[in-house]
């Protein structure tokens, strides 16, 4: 918590009242409300090193907000398309099941906030697509899997985004 807070007061920020860790060698995602632990979660980052570079399809480090929430009112499982969703669970397509990790559930699109290092050029996090989202191999949560987003089971992903704002600092850590 102190990091987070060093690197806010530097960058000019004020610190917010959520705070969500990822930790990926741990794989787990934290949920804090003024500095008190919530829920801790488990779950899946890339199958790739850690990284904040373009098409290094790592998870990116740093100091994040959350950006955009998508998928209000969705039932969990909801498969979502360029984030519009699709009308279909993951079950109802078996094909897409056992080759793709489709994007399901909620999507929480993350922007980075550190210029240089997860914000603009080469390193941005908003421009690369990372979000958190739900999956639907959920069995396979845990593990390396994703290509930079962090992955949570459905249900899981459905209660964090009604915790959560826009704005929300996310601290992703190895």
């Amino acid at each position: 918590m102190e990091w987070v807070n060093k690197t806010c007061a530097r960058l000019g920020i004020k610190p917010g009242e959520r705070l969500l860790v990822v930790r990926i060698g741990t794989a787990t995602l934290q949920f804090f409300a003024r500095g008190v632990l919530v829920q801790s979660y488990v779950i899946s980052t890339s199958r790739r090193p850690p990284s904040n570079l373009k098409d290094s399809l790592g998870t990116p480090r740093g100091l994040h907000e959350i950006a955009e929430r998508i998928g209000a009112g969705q039932p969990p499982g909801m498969v979502y398309r360029a984030r519009v969703p699709t009308g279909r669970h993951y079950s109802e397509l078996p094909d897409a099941a056992t080759t793709e990790n489709l994007i399901t559930g909620r999507i929480l699109w993350l922007r980075g906030l550190e210029p240089g290092v997860n914000r603009g050029g080469h390193v941005d996090t908003y421009e690369r697509y990372v979000y958190i989202h739900g999956t639907n191999h959920e069995d396979r949560i845990g593990e390396p899997l994703s290509a930079g987003c962090v992955l949570m089971r459905n249900r899981e992903i459905v209660e964090l985004y009604e915790q959560v704002r826009t704005g929300d600092h996310v601290l992703i850590v190895d």
